[in-house]
């Protein structure tokens, strides 16, 4: 793994280890006075694939993976759509050993929540998801949900109400801070992903390029949304490692003008 751009104001160094690796994603300083950061993590083929056999996993390798546990690491919540939480077969985010002293000192949990955004509410209540997590699942949904499904979901997680017909996505991100959850992550899929950068509230991505090329009709990172206008980002910062390329992409402009450092 070598790091051939490094994000500014932080020192070129190996990112094999974990400390090169979370300076190289640390939210920037402003999180600390109340303003939410969002920065989504997303993997894709060289043809711009996000799926492979209908999973985001067949993308994957060793390092993205890596990644993936330091970005979740730096976390306060992880953002992602029920269709995805479904597919991925998604479980609890785990406490990590190299980070507990860190998010100790930063005020965090051992481990970011997972809020999972679902107007329809179709979710296993029985998964690990509700039953063994280390901080209490969010579910964001809408005035209008099913009221029933919406009781159950509330005797096993947290409920965010935002919007009516559809998920206010401002609405949700605000009620995430207002928890003290500056540090937001999304991990999609395509379609939350697609709302969240229409609606004007990506920060920052971070996107993980796999040497494959796969055909099909696979969704790109971004699907099913109208925009508005293009946005436009900035590349802070590129690892490669075995023909994977990592990458990190600030908003340009950026909404203020902080610098991403250590948090």
């Amino acid at each position: 793994m070598q790091q051939l751009i490094s994000p500014p104001g932080t020192p070129h160094a190996d990112p094999q280890s974990l400390e090169a690796l979370a300076a190289v994603y640390a939210y920037p300083d402003q999180v600390n006075h109340g303003r939410p950061w969002l920065r989504a993590n997303m993997v894709t083929g060289l043809d711009g694939a996000a799926r492979l056999e209908g999973l985001s996993e067949g993308l994957s390798g060793d390092a993205d993976k890596r990644i993936f546990g330091v970005l979740r690491a730096l976390a306060d919540v992880v953002l992602v759509g029920a269709e995805t939480v479904r597919a991925e077969g998604y479980r609890p985010a785990r406490a990590r050993a190299g980070f507990a002293a860190a998010r100790a000192a930063a005020g965090q949990a051992p481990a970011p929540a997972i809020a999972i955004v679902s107007r329809a509410l179709d979710l296993d209540l029985t998964a690990p998801l509700f039953t063994e997590p280390l901080v209490r699942t969010v579910v964001v949904t809408t005035e209008d949900s099913p009221a029933e499904a919406r009781r159950a979901v509330a005797g096993v997680a947290d409920l965010v109400v935002a919007g009516e017909g559809s998920v206010d996505l401002p609405a949700a991100l605000a009620a995430l801070a207002e928890r003290g959850w500056t540090r937001q992550l999304t991990e999609g899929g395509p379609r939350l992903l697609g709302q969240l950068t229409a609606a004007g509230l990506l920060d920052e991505l971070c996107l993980s390029l796999a040497p494959l090329l796969t055909g099909g009709d696979a969704p790109r990172i971004l699907h099913g949304v109208q925009m508005a206008d293009v946005q436009r980002m900035r590349l802070v910062s590129l690892i490669e490692q075995k023909g994977f390329l990592f990458t990190r992409y600030l908003r340009y402009p950026a909404p203020t003008d902080s610098v991403p450092t250590s948090s």
